[in-house]
């Protein structure tokens, strides 16, 4: 009979406290939508006129007010967050943890990958828009210093990029309590305005938001749009969720986050309200003369910590991809030992800080970027909504009024702010939605190769039992020690042992078959880890499962096996993997051309199996062999 046994993994940040862990999540989570205040109202202003009337600066801001609750504190930090795929968010995870359901359910994937995809196509304009919005600060007080303004982002970007080896954790603890000091300066700056004109407090009512958006004043759809930038974070912040658990990320937005940005956008509209210009920052203008240049530095700082939350973002659901079937393997870089949830990859890095720096560049302004920004993040929370709906359904077992009821008031909010972010396309719009759609075609191509590769290696199974006769009938050398194969088959002879003997002639006297599966869960419990049998002497078959957020560690599994009895040589062990080289089949059920060399040129790209299962380059045995797909 198979036994079992599991290796643990430590869940991040088990160890350290609630509080602890939220004044880490300031400086991971929240710093994209920490910095909206520079330039979510400054963008709205532009598209009603530089002269709005009271009723309009009031509907504005009941607008800010009531997004940012429905969508932020209601849909994402009350709803989503509860449901996790075992503490993991983000919309992978959720995609994940519908499928378990049913083997096939080929629209909720669809749906879940153009999410994903989508929030890579919008990270990237992230940090520009971030960095941009800051140091245009600098123009109000040194107007000389505006040919800079580019430059200076530039290499703000390529440091923050080049820090991200450091890891989450270690950037959390350092930017934790700067953004601490950047909301309580919020709040101080919103409260000084507000105190100019309190009337701007009847705002909190949402009869001014509905109010202005029927008035029929020509542009007050649109300005939805605008409206939308205070809460381009909230997805991140779900994607991030298993970096820091839901508990801290909710203690810190509705203690320090939620109320800090209120009080700022209510300071800044009551500037608006007592005649300030609109077509300068309106955020800077909160700020005292004396004080605008560390204000400034401190903005500046506050972005580039923003930039973090999606980076950090793009890191896990890369991770969850690759071990859902979706992306090659890429190498991941864990930078710290509290858990797998903190890690690095290094491609995904740097491909994202080629097109961050391009856009910096090629757009120059904050004001040209927010033309470009909210349409793939606002796609993405439509996505979301629809597989929460089938969540309340299929998790919480709802009814159908109930989950249509809330689900349908979040997909109501998130159409109306994607179709006001389409106007946006010609204007730079199509940027993130370029860079998302190809994302998505990298994922389609990546997983049929990958099937197609599976279905010929099931085709050149041999029987166990008639692999051991043909090996005693040709009297095959059997030579001291174990050799481990690695293979994708589950049943038989894996074909990688198979070509071994045949080119070889010779065959190890103990034998390990094992075989890692990716589970839609992302952690693996400690009685599932590991099943393994004697299927002839001295031949033993494991499969070996891990969630969508861990990364196989073979040398560590053979050592518990041996500890349950599996007589295997621990001190000689020889690793073998196969090494596929593709070639196009001459038949009917071939792949097209393309998309052959597309996949065959992503497979000799990707990360080597030795690093991904983590063997000793010095004990592996790679083999190689023609796969025609």
């Amino acid at each position: 009979m198979p036994r079992s046994q599991t290796i643990s993994r430590s869940r991040p940040g088990l160890q350290r406290s609630t509080s602890g862990l939220a004044v880490a999540a300031l400086g991971v989570v929240f710093g994209d939508i920490g910095t909206s205040p520079l330039y979510t109202l400054k963008t709205v202003f532009a598209l009603t006129g530089e002269h709005p009337s009271p009723g309009t600066i009031l509907g504005v801001l009941s607008l800010v007010f009531w997004t940012l609750t429905i969508v932020t504190t209601i849909k994402y930090v009350s709803v989503a967050m509860r449901v996790d795929n075992d503490g993991e968010g983000g919309i992978l995870a959720l995609m994940a943890l519908l499928g378990v359901k049913r083997a096939r359910r080929p629209v909720i994937v669809a749906v879940g990958l153009l999410g994903a995809a989508l929030i890579y196509g919008d990270g990237a304009i992230t940090p520009a828009i971030s960095v941009l919005s800051a140091l245009e600060g600098l123009d109000i007080a040194t107007p000389a210093v505006q040919a800079y303004i580019v430059p200076a982002g530039v290499v703000i970007l390529l440091t923050l990029f080049a820090l991200q080896r450091q890891g989450t954790s270690r950037i959390g603890r350092t930017f934790g309590p700067i953004m601490g000091v950047w909301f309580l300066c919020l709040a101080v700056l919103g409260i000084w305005g507000i105190a100019q004109y309190p009337s701007v407090l009847t705002a909190l009512d949402p009869r001014h938001a509905l109010r202005y958006l029927f008035s029929g004043e020509t542009g007050a759809f649109l300005v939805l749009g605008g409206v939308f930038l205070c809460v381009t974070g909230a997805e991140a912040l779900y994607a991030d969720m298993g970096h820091f658990g839901a508990r801290p990320i909710r203690f810190a937005w509705s203690g320090v986050v939620f109320p800090s940005l209120l009080l700022n956008y209510a300071g800044q509209a009551a500037l608006v309200l007592g005649g300030a210009p609109t077509n300068a920052n309106i955020f800077y203008q909160l700020c005292p003369s004396m004080l605008l240049i560390p204000m400034v530095a401190l903005a500046t700082v506050a972005t580039i910590i923003a930039s973090q939350a999606i980076i950090t973002g793009t890191f896990s659901m890369t991770q969850q991809a690759i071990q859902l079937g979706w992306l090659p393997r890429f190498q991941i870089v864990h930078t710290s030992a509290e858990g797998y949830g903190q890690i690095y990859v290094p491609v995904v890095n740097w491909l994202l800080m080629m097109a961050t720096v391009a856009l910096t560049i090629g757009f120059a302004k904050s004001d040209n970027l927010a033309s470009a920004y909210g349409i793939a993040v606002s796609a993405t929370m439509l996505m979301t909504s629809a597989l929460l709906f089938i969540a309340m359904r299929e998790i919480w077992r709802w009814n159908l009024l109930a989950s249509a009821a809330l689900a349908g008031a979040f997909l109501i909010v998130d159409t109306a702010f994607l179709l006001a972010n389409l106007t946006k396309v010609a204007e730079g719009g199509y940027v993130p939605l370029l860079l998302a759609g190809c994302v998505y075609f990298v994922m389609l191509v990546w997983h049929t190769g990958a099937q197609a590769v599976d279905a010929r290696l099931h085709d050149a199974i041999m029987p166990i039992e008639k692999f051991m006769k043909k090996v005693e009938k040709d009297r095959i050398a059997r030579v001291p020690g174990t050799a481990v194969f690695l293979t994708r088959t589950q049943r038989g002879a894996p074909p990688v042992m198979v070509w071994h003997v045949k080119h070889n002639r010779a065959l190890h006297r103990r034998l390990f078959v094992l075989s890692a599966r990716t589970r839609s869960v992302p952690w693996i419990g400690d009685a599932n880890r590991l099943a393994f049998e004697e299927v002839a002497p001295n031949f033993w078959r494991a499969v070996a499962d891990y969630g969508f957020m861990e990364r196989p560690d073979v040398p560590a599994l053979l050592k518990f096996a041996h500890g349950l009895g599996c007589r295997i040589d621990l001190d000689d062990v020889t690793y073998y993997v196969g090494h596929e080289t593709l070639v196009p089949r001459e038949d009917r059920r071939a792949l097209p051309r393309w998309l052959e060399a597309m996949f065959a040129f992503m497979q000799r790209n990707s990360a080597h199996a030795t690093d991904y299962f983590r063997l000793p380059s010095n004990s592996v045995v790679e083999i190689g062999r023609q796969i025609a797909i």
